[in-house]
């Protein structure tokens, strides 16, 4: 399956002449450009997609910023994909329904969580990766497979924790080829 790297070396016009932005959705007691934000942000830009971060901290409600991701001015792009970890995964596919994106990304999503709203979700995306950590003593497994069950998902677990940095290497990959596949 190719990546970004195979698709960069292709000179396909209408490809290149299109504007593709990624915003990636940091979770809760994340900060915007933390560890995993620098790493899809480099694959995310040597795929030709703009990059953007929400700076979420200042608000803890959920539902509160997938109002602040809906706000944002997403007029000038041809293609959006949003990338959630945690509670910005929660964010990413609640806001899916309004902003119709080409993929959602989905690390560890905070699913059917007390606090949070949305409990049933109409994902909007031509293609929604789901993946998630066994060790994670946060938000359980079995809600990330109750998602990808209802929504015929498929759902990628990882020997890690929620944070899952100890698979990044694998993840960027993934998220590598799930760019380049729209450009196909």
């Amino acid at each position: 399956m190719p990546d970004c790297n195979t698709i960069r070396d292709q000179s396909i016009s209408s490809v290149s002449d299109m504007k593709k932005l990624a915003i990636y959705n940091h979770g809760k007691d994340s900060i915007p450009w933390g560890e995993k934000t620098i790493q899809f942000a480099e694959v995310a830009r040597r795929c030709g997609y703009a990059f953007e971060i929400p700076d979420y901290r200042e608000q803890l409600d959920p539902d509160q910023r997938v109002g602040q991701l809906l706000a944002m001015d997403l007029s000038g792009y041809d293609e959006i994909v949003l990338i959630g970890s945690s509670m910005g995964a929660y964010v990413a596919t609640a806001a899916s329904e309004s902003i119709k994106p080409k993929g959602l990304f989905l690390l560890a999503p905070a699913f059917y969580l007390p606090g949070y709203r949305q409990t049933e979700f109409k994902p909007s995306a031509e293609d929604i990766r789901v993946f998630h950590g066994w060790q994670d003593d946060i938000v359980p497994p079995e809600n990330a497979w109750r998602f990808c069950q209802t929504y015929r998902v498929r759902l990628n677990l990882y020997d890690t924790d929620h944070r899952m940095l100890s698979v990044m290497p694998q993840l960027t990959d993934e998220f590598s080829r799930f760019l380049a596949g729209f450009s196909e």
